[in-house]
């Protein structure tokens, strides 16, 4: 069995949990087992704890974004160390690209990244099929390695007293310690008017591009006000593509973010919706699926900003497609 040992920021607590969640299945095959500084017992000495646990590991999954590169203990002695270890060939270490940063020149930056393309998760569309391109790419690396599945363990009759523990290791608990996040509405909100801001900017970058690339194509971005912005695509001087996106309430009849294919930013009329939604760790955007059961069906995803804006605008792009 093959010791995974995360290094990370704990302001990435909530993306790790995620990832942690996708191992689960490696954790019950017997293919590893994990661990974090989440783990180290009240009154446990930290540096001690940390070190031992790095210096056993055969894997050390470094999660990767702007804090961890900002952390010096993160980056000057985790990292460090695993490299080191990793270089004597005594682990893999394996960079895993939380949120954009720049990360190719770091120690780090000539291994092979993961998710694919060592394209950062929070940009993909869908939270679990980043972290699943994680969990497989993790997989192959330890089975490159040589780490196989640990064999069942054989009953044994019970001892009156329990095997002493050797010297410097760990003291037995349970590894199941993660509990369930609670998000406000006010962390909803705010989650809400994020997405929002997201998409304006991903329209306005996006249009400016395709007009770039494509001389006989004029784009137009107008933010109407705070909670409005209109797209315009027009092809030869013929408008061809239009789109109204609105912000409304979290919980009302407009509930999330919508999108009218009429560009009519003043009306209440919508063709698709985004609304934020919560599991045990991470907030995330998910749509109504209006757009999906025209096209003949409809599959939940945990959608990320990048997600829900590539959404929007695939719906927007689709005329000057099929034109």
């Amino acid at each position: 069995m093959a010791t995974v040992f995360f290094s990370y920021s704990h302001k990435d607590e909530g993306l790790r949990d995620q990832l942690e969640i996708h191992l689960a299945m490696l954790k019950r095959q017997g293919f590893i087992e994990t661990w974090h500084d989440r783990r180290i017992a009240a009154g446990e000495p930290l540096d001690r704890a940390i070190s031992t646990n790095l210096e056993r590991a055969d894997a050390v999954l470094l999660l990767v974004s702007p804090d961890f590169l900002a952390s010096d203990y993160c980056y000057e002695k985790e990292m460090t160390r695993a490299l080191e270890r990793h270089e004597a060939g005594e682990c893999t270490v394996i960079p895993v690209i939380l949120r954009p940063c720049d990360w190719h020149d770091a120690p780090f930056g000539g291994l092979l990244a993961a998710p694919k393309d060592g394209k950062p998760i929070t940009q993909w569309t869908d939270l679990d099929t980043a972290f699943l391109d994680v969990t497989q790419a993790i997989k192959r690396a330890l089975t490159a390695r040589g780490a196989r599945r640990a064999p069942a363990a054989k009953p044994t009759m019970a001892s009156s007293s329990p095997a002493p523990a050797s010297p410097g290791a760990p003291s037995p608990r349970s590894s199941n310690l993660r509990v369930a996040k609670r998000f406000t509405d006010h962390d909803k909100d705010e989650f809400l008017h994020e997405a929002f801001e997201f998409i304006a900017r991903y329209f306005e970058n996006s249009l400016s591009e395709l007009s770039s690339r494509n001389p006989e194509i004029k784009g137009q971005f107008r933010k109407v006000d705070a909670n409005r912005f209109t797209a315009v695509a027009y092809r030869d001087g013929e408008a061809v593509a239009h789109c109204a996106v609105r912000l409304g309430h979290r919980s009302g009849m407009m509930s999330g973010i919508t999108y009218s294919n009429s560009g009519d930013a003043d009306g209440s009329s919508y063709n698709e919706s985004l609304s934020v939604e919560a599991d045990d760790q991470t907030l995330f955007l998910t749509s109504m699926g209006m757009s999906m059961m025209r096209r003949g069906g409809h599959e939940e995803r945990k959608l990320t900003l990048e997600g829900g804006a590539e959404l929007y605008w695939d719906l927007f792009i689709e005329p000057l497609q099929w034109d």
